[in-house]
């Protein structure tokens, strides 16, 4: 994909913040990883996952799983 240079930035601000006594922030950063990787998947296989926009649905995504279901 030509969307993942993104997982690696945030991979290394998630490093500095955790290296620079930053903890909530490089929690924050865990989760936009994972919004990212969710997204880009869903984009690649042709299914807008909606987590922000005009297909957004009211569910949840497992962190663990990546199954979603009702919120």
């Amino acid at each position: 994909m030509g969307q993942d240079w993104i997982l690696d930035v945030l991979t290394d601000l998630k490093t500095f913040a955790r290296a620079n006594g930053l903890p909530s922030l490089a929690a924050q950063l865990e989760d936009a990883t994972f919004v990212a990787q969710a997204e880009m998947t869903s984009l690649g296989k042709g299914k807008p996952l909606g987590i922000i926009g005009e297909h957004t649905a009211a569910r949840h995504i497992d962190r663990a799983t990546g199954v979603r279901g009702n919120a």
